[in-house]
């Protein structure tokens, strides 16, 4: 079988690790003045200089060839294509298809997904259309004027952080809040500023069964109910996108409003699908087509450019370069544009979850560093927090700086003054204090590396890009690492364990280890019987009102009761 580190590209990049490990960066540009113009590149509205690394040219060529000698060119085709490459989920992985704008045939299993496809993002232009007109009406007749989107991890962080970052495209007369916490502080806050009567909540949840997204939409549910009209009123302010259609009508919503997307749509890759549903509301359904065509545009380079003008293959290749030989264990991001302030979270989550991996495809253990931790805050409020420790800390941490050009009317100076900061931060950590004597102990040392991403102006079509660049290069490094990146057993193993504490809170179970045990009795001691009361409560209110809203109606015209 095939071992990575036993390659004789690997090993070559072990010998140059040795050989350059005292390099300096800014030296490199002495050496050659054209080092900016050789190592920056453009795609669409994005800009990537990646000339201030610790990556000379025959370090760059040979991590070229590690790409060459990897699964890449095979395994992109794949995943394009429909093959199965989620291999212990046994599915395909077509978070690209969805932004196909294209009539090309994508095929699953033999089928074509793309009429499907098609049909859901007619599905979403006409429903955002409808909102966003006020020509959609609550119970009261009255316009929807706040959207809350209910969801969790993928479901939230992607719609969550290009809502964010696209505010200033937002409808003018409406609001989104995200909920996606289980502290029930997160929901009441939101909901305690909202009106029922023109509240529209989206329940973003694949399977319908993620145990915090039901709990909060439940609770939307329960304040709705008391707060305006009765059961049938429910199908007016609820929507869901999910693949599990049967639960989100028996929880209320009608048929026609669950936009569905599909098993081989992964989370963190699904805003593109209806999960990109408060996307397409906030900024039209055109500013939507425009975030998918700036992703498949990243699509396209990724596919077409040759390994050495591939902004992704260059970015996970460099990535490779500090994980695996420098012993870097983390990435920092750092956005010098406050609508980008979510930007780190959503890639933590792409990137972590992703490759945060210790077995092969074959579910062999391996011996080398796979994902980093993926950290950061926007610019410049992380120069005055964690600089610090970048400048003259003992940690290696590579930064990924992300800025875009074109400043807001009447703030120019204001941006000026933030790209300046980004600019002397990059070069401070690339030069150090050049001005200090080498044996002054408060001297910053430099030689520390980074990438810098210009957009020419934050607009929903360079965001696409910008989400899909990080997208494939997570993939680059996950085919060259030779795991899965597409799976997250992880994940599931926490949702499990919480599901059969939550079954068994009231045992005293000896299946669980000691600590757990004796913390599980200070949660029955101080919660468990206020829980067993207010659920009981609970139970004779809902009851309470069904029969309600059955003795309103005569038995020719009673209500399918919908709210389980």
């Amino acid at each position: 079988m095939f071992q990575l580190t036993r390659s004789v590209t690997w090993q070559a990049l072990e010998r140059l690790h040795r050989q350059t490990a005292n390099d300096r960066i800014s030296d490199y540009f002495t050496a050659d003045p054209k080092r900016f113009e050789k190592m920056s590149l453009r795609v669409g509205g994005l800009f990537l200089d990646y000339s201030k690394h610790q990556v000379s040219d025959e370090v760059l060529k040979t991590l070229l060839e590690l790409a060459d000698h990897s699964a890449l060119v095979q395994r992109r085709a794949q995943m394009f294509s429909g093959d199965i490459i989620n291999v212990t989920e046994d599915r395909p992985v077509l978070h690209t298809a969805l932004r196909n704008l294209s009539d090309e045939p994508v095929y699953v299993d033999g089928k074509n997904v793309m009429p499907e496809i098609h049909q859901t993002r007619e599905q979403i232009k006409r429903f955002s259309e409808e909102v966003r007109s006020g020509e959609w009406k609550g119970y009261s007749g009255e316009r929807i004027k706040d959207v809350v989107n209910i969801g969790i991890g993928g479901s939230d962080l992607g719609p969550n952080m290009a809502c964010r970052a696209l505010l200033k495209h937002r409808h003018p007369e409406l609001n989104f809040h995200f909920v996606s916490n289980v502290d029930g502080t997160h929901i009441q806050k939101v909901l305690k500023r909202l009106d029922p009567a023109t509240t529209l909540f989206i329940v973003s949840t694949k399977t319908f069964s993620t145990q915090e997204t039901l709990l909060n939409a439940k609770t939307a549910r329960r304040w709705f109910l008391d707060g305006a009209g009765e059961d049938a009123d429910v199908g007016a302010h609820f929507i869901a996108a999910s693949t599990n259609r049967k639960a989100a009508m028996e929880f209320g919503i009608r048929e026609e409003n669950v936009f569905e997307f599909w098993a081989w749509v992964g989370g963190r890759y699904s805003m593109w699908s209806s999960i990109g549903l408060p996307i397409a509301l906030s900024i039209g359904f055109e500013g939507f087509i425009e975030l998918l065509e700036g992703a498949q545009e990243m699509d396209k380079h990724f596919i077409e450019a040759p390994f050495a003008e591939n902004m992704p293959v260059l970015m996970a290749l460099i990535g490779i370069w500090y994980i695996n030989f420098h012993g870097a264990e983390t990435q920092a991001i750092v956005p010098y544009d406050q609508a980008l302030h979510q930007l780190p979270a959503f890639l933590q989550q792409l990137d972590m979850e992703s490759n945060g991996k210790s077995v092969d495809i074959f579910g062999q253990p391996v011996n080398y560093k796979t994902g980093p931790i993926v950290w950061g805050e926007t610019g410049s409020n992380g120069q005055h927090a964690f600089f610090q420790l970048l400048h003259q800390g003992t940690r290696y941490v590579p930064i990924d700086f992300i800025a875009s050009l074109k400043p807001e009317a009447g703030f120019e100076d204001h941006h000026f003054a933030l790209l300046t900061n980004m600019l002397a931060q990059a070069n401070a950590f690339m030069e150090g204090s050049q001005d200090s004597s080498q044996l002054d102990p408060y001297s910053c040392p430099g030689n520390r590396p980074s990438s810098t991403l210009l957009m020419d102006e934050l607009t929903p079509k360079n965001l696409g890009a910008l989400i899909a660049l990080y997208e494939h290069k997570v993939f680059v490094q996950g085919v060259i690492w030779n795991i899965n990146s597409f799976d997250q057993w992880g994940v599931q193993l926490g949702k499990r364990i919480a599901g059969e504490i939550s079954e068994r809170i009231d045992e005293n179970s000896q299946d669980f280890d000691a600590s757990t045990q004796g913390l599980l009795a200070l949660v029955r001691a101080h919660f468990g019987e206020r829980q067993s009361g207010a659920g009981a409560k609970a139970k004779a209110a809902e009851g309470a009102k069904k029969a309600t809203a059955k003795a309103k109606t005569t038995p020719s015209s009673a209500k399918q009761d919908t709210s389980s």
